[in-house]
């Protein structure tokens, strides 16, 4: 923990101080208490920059080639993931899979902040997409609360077809938690896919985007 914490407030600082993001409702977060964290996804960034700004460990996916990568930059992507509580992925594994949502629902039936993305992956083109129903599945089999999160401008921070990290404002919205009765693994789809058009719906609220009632179909994971 105290790993995190200094990893967590070096990269606040740095993206506080190349950034200047505008940051709206953190008090939504739940002080104790498991809770789901479920963002637009835009960027490479997104999860780094939810990671830091929140009051909060958030656990999110990464891609394992950030944790085996050879040389010097592997090992600092590999610390720096580790750090954060990110939690490697082989690519092509979608986040909605079983295996990869039972590791959530195992952190967050010891009480801590998981971050998933439903669209599943990046959104290259700025809209937002239909959900997956695995954050439906992981709401209502926790009864843990669903946090939405709106980010704004994090698409720029690394321009489509370019590496590397170009400093310019965003903004990050964080909604009111959003509560639905537990019922445990036992739930119809319907009931599941209900949750995920709500969970989206407030999504959208926040991001202000162009919405799809179509799924992303890029097989990356990002």
């Amino acid at each position: 923990m105290a790993l995190f914490d200094a990893v967590r407030w070096t990269t606040r600082g740095l993206i506080a101080g190349t950034c200047r993001p505008t940051v709206i409702g953190l008090e939504n977060v739940p002080k104790d208490g498991p809770f789901i964290v479920a963002p637009n996804h835009l960027s490479f960034f997104d999860s780094v920059i939810v990671q830091a700004l929140m009051p909060r460990p958030v656990a999110f996916f990464a891609k394992a080639e950030y944790f085996t990568t050879g040389g010097i930059k592997g090992k600092v992507m590999k610390s720096f993931f580790e750090s954060v509580g990110s939690i490697p992925v082989e690519r092509g594994e979608q986040a909605a899979s079983v295996q990869a949502l039972r590791t959530l629902l195992d952190i967050l039936e010891a009480g801590k902040g998981i971050g998933i993305y439903p669209e599943g992956t990046r959104s290259r083109d700025g809209i937002l997409y239909r959900g997956r129903t695995g954050v439906g599945w992981l709401a209502l089999t926790t009864g843990a609360p669903v946090i939405p999160v709106g980010l704004i401008g994090t698409e720029n921070l690394q321009p489509a077809g370019e590496k590397g990290f170009k400093p310019g404002h965003f903004t990050m919205k964080v909604g009111k938690p959003l509560y639905f009765e537990k019922t445990g693994p036992d739930h119809s789809l319907p009931a599941r896919r209900q949750v995920t058009d709500r969970i989206m719906d407030a999504i959208a609220q926040l991001s202000g985007q162009e919405r799809s009632t179509s799924y992303n179909q890029s097989k990356s994971v990002d």
